[in-house]
């Protein structure tokens, strides 16, 4: 039998799953996991599908690959990467290549890179998106690193990764951190995508009194539509299911609170340091947050009045919901992306933001049929600065913008939150206007903390004497 060509450091579920979709392109591979009753397991249970070799160390697994060797880690985020190249270091030879399969923070595959580099190996931060299924049947993978260390892994993972219209869902993505700052912002979009649907749901069902069975047709209906997509298809599959103890709606006794890994977090924390108004994703963000008090919010719905409520009529505002969803979706990519142009300008990856939606049209938790729209819009004009500008969704937001304001209103209305739904609504609008209030701003910093401001029809900076003589003097 001849050497591996790829090894697998990780034997959890995604990288048991990744570990098969390899084998079973023709690639052989080597396994290795810290607990050795997992590898054993895996080879009883799926050593037919291709050829694996077991390790039963980290050496072990080094010697069982062809040299230059690529090494798949997936393991939890943080110390566990650094233990796990830690434990492979030894064993490696000038020209290896790491690649870290998980949800690393950016900064720390930066930190890696420059590290692995120093000792002559090679460090790949790949984002995989697409889960247990995905990883299995074909991800969409974000690999960055340096060109050359790409070009030697390029054909096992576009082999390995979903395929749409012939075209991989895996491309270079930039240096160092790139792939894995590329994956976070995915993640935090997901974050918003999921949260909408969320609010859709929550206003429908408390709205018209719509069961969950009878909510999982209207998603299904959605999912033939502008909204067609992984998430709103297995909403419908979630919401249609049964619990086989209680005979309830299952999502009716699923805990509600919502958890989180922490890359929404980073997404939103990353657009404040850029200075980008991702409002969908920090509100996704907090309303995950403020699921968690569970305990405060039992005792608040005691205590805190809310509006009389009232019920309408189905007919009256699905579609109008499904509007507004599009909408805010709309907006919620279009932060998304203006994101990763900021990063990329930031830390000079040269991200290509068409190519960028192309890969996330397969195998990605965010896949949906409007990427193909936006990897359109690019195509058109690379220069885009916004999304919302592209005549596709200038005009899908001019059709549904009434409806967004109707579904928002009727929120308030019932006493039935919407952060994202509105935070969307808010940032078009923002973005919309010629003129905003930021003038007013502007004379208040000026008044309390002498800061200065800028004038419409005349260059310079300058500040008024306000608690003087109201003089104005150029700085």
């Amino acid at each position: 039998m001849g050497k591996a060509k790829f090894g697998v450091f990780g034997l959890a579920v995604m990288g048991q799953n990744l570990a098969r979709n390899i084998a079973r392109h023709g690639f052989p591979v080597a396994l290795y996991n810290r607990t050795g009753s997992r590898t054993e397991h895996f080879v009883q249970e799926f050593g037919k599908e291709g050829d694996f070799t077991p390790a039963g160390s980290p050496a072990d697994l080094v010697a069982a690959i062809e040299h230059p060797r690529p090494i798949l880690l997936m393991v939890k985020a943080g110390a566990p990467v650094d233990d796990a190249i830690g434990e492979l270091l030894p064993h490696l030879e000038a020209g290896d290549i790491v690649i870290d399969g998980g949800n690393s923070f950016f900064r720390d595959t930066q930190r890696r890179t420059r590290e692995m580099e120093a000792k002559g190996l090679r460090f790949i931060g790949a984002g995989v998106s697409g889960g247990e299924e995905g990883a299995l049947e074909g991800p969409s993978i974000m690999p960055g690193g340096t060109r050359e260390a790409y070009a030697e892994v390029e054909p096992i993972l576009s082999a390995i990764a979903a395929q749409v219209d012939g075209t991989p869902c895996c491309a270079y993505i930039g240096p160092d951190g790139a792939g894995h700052y590329v994956k976070m912002v995915h993640n935090g979009i997901e974050y918003a995508d999921i949260q909408l649907i969320a609010e859709s749901y929550d206003l429908l069902r408390h709205a018209t009194g719509l069961e969950s069975g009878e909510l999982a047709d209207v998603f299904r209906t959605w999912n033939e539509g502008d909204l067609e997509s992984y998430l709103i298809e297995i909403t419908s599959q979630v919401l249609a299911k049964v619990d086989a103890g209680s005979g309830r709606p299952l999502v009716d006794v699923i805990l509600d609170e919502a958890a989180q890994k922490g890359t929404g977090k980073w997404s939103s924390q990353s657009a404040l340091d850029l200075g980008v108004p991702t409002t969908s994703i920090s509100e996704a963000v907090f309303a995950r947050f403020l699921s968690a008090e569970k305990e405060q919010r039992v005792a608040a719905s005691r205590v805190l009045p809310g509006p009389n409520g009232g019920r309408r009529s189905p007919e009256t505002i699905v579609d109008a919901v499904r509007d507004a969803l599009y909408a805010s979706k709309i907006v919620a990519y279009a932060q998304g992306f203006e994101q990763l142009a900021a990063a990329s300008q930031e830390e000079g990856w040269e991200l290509d933001l068409g190519t960028l939606a192309t890969i996330w049209r397969g195998g990605c938790i965010i896949r949906a049929r409007f990427l193909n729209r936006i990897r359109d819009a690019y195509a058109e004009d690379p220069e885009l600065q916004n999304l919302l500008l592209a005549p596709y969704f200038v005009e899908g937001l001019s059709r549904c913008q009434q409806a967004w304001r109707e579904v928002a209103a009727l929120a308030v209305e019932l006493g039935i939150p919407t952060p994202a739904f509105s935070s969307a609504l808010a940032y078009y609008d923002g973005y919309r206007r010629e003129r905003s209030p930021a003038a007013l701003i502007q004379g208040l910093r000026d008044f309390f903390g002498a800061h200065g401001y800028r004038r419409i029809d005349r260059p310079g900076d300058f500040h008024t004497r306000w608690a003087q003589d109201g003089s104005e003097v150029q700085l």
